[in-house]
């Protein structure tokens, strides 16, 4: 009894591994193929980089609850399971290519029906499973990617090379036209008329107001006063005699 529950766990490990290490995974039901069919089958796949594998429903859902994929409701009948894995050149798959390679077999095979999916661990309808397939590879959506990056490089490269030849013939034209450095008088009488524009239609400075000392009535004069001047028994400072009170009131006595 101890070996079957083993290989049931080593079964629920390995499914849990497919799909923790595929970047995709498609449900079907494959329920009337015979083995041709099968074999047919998993060679298309094999050549998208996928692989087909059938598990029992059970031990599936041990598998997917662990991993918390919503997928239970998809474990009904013959269930098998194509995962992304790598292309025989080693690279790996691509959930696109794995998404047409089930559509294309199952338009000529109606015994194979697609129930659903997973991509990046989130659920994928029957009809999104039909969008991706409708998808360019990988390679075509690189390859449209570099010449999308390329064209602006082709176009700047090409401008680039125009620049002298341009340049030659705009310099041409100066000269002819009399605009180059080979017409100096046409250059310089276009500046002076240029000058002359300017300083026609410059605005004269507004003009600045009186000063206010110009304005102002000047201070009304003082009336001159009279200084005594002081003076000695002798005269004053400029030699007049000088006036002796003491000879006036002895006249007086």
């Amino acid at each position: 009894m101890g070996e079957p529950r083993a290989e049931k766990l080593a079964v629920v490990e390995e499914v849990r591994e497919k799909f923790s290490a595929s970047d995709a995974a498609i449900l079907t039901e494959y329920r009337g193929l015979d083995v041709p069919a099968m074999a047919e089958l998993r060679k298309a796949l094999r050549e998208a980089g996928g692989e087909y594998k059938v598990y029992k429903n059970t031990l599936v859902r041990f598998a997917v609850d662990e991993l918390g994929l919503e997928v239970e409701d998809l474990l009904t009948g013959p269930t098998a399971i194509a995962f992304v894995g790598e292309q025989p050149d080693g690279s790996a798959g691509d959930p696109v290519a794995l998404a047409r390679a089930l559509k294309d077999f199952a338009k000529a095979n109606e015994s194979l029906v697609i129930k659903g999916g997973v991509l990046d661990e989130q659920r994928l309808t029957v009809e999104e499973i039909l969008v991706l397939a409708e998808i360019a590879p990988r390679e075509e959506l690189l390859a449209r990617l570099a010449g999308a990056m390329a064209a602006p490089m082709q176009q700047f490269a090409a401008l680039l090379n125009a620049l002298p030849q341009n340049l030659a013939y705009a310099l041409k034209a100066l000269i002819d036209e009399g605009g180059a450095p080979g017409a100096p008088a046409s250059v310089e009488a276009s500046a002076a008329d240029e000058a002359m524009r300017r300083s026609l239609t410059r605005r004269p400075p507004p003009m600045k107001p009186m000063r206010r000392s110009l304005t102002r009535r000047p201070p009304p004069m003082k009336p001159p006063t009279l200084t005594t001047r002081k003076r000695s028994d002798h005269g004053d400072e400029r030699g007049d005699p000088g006036f002796d009170c003491r000879d006036e009131r002895a006249r007086a006595e």
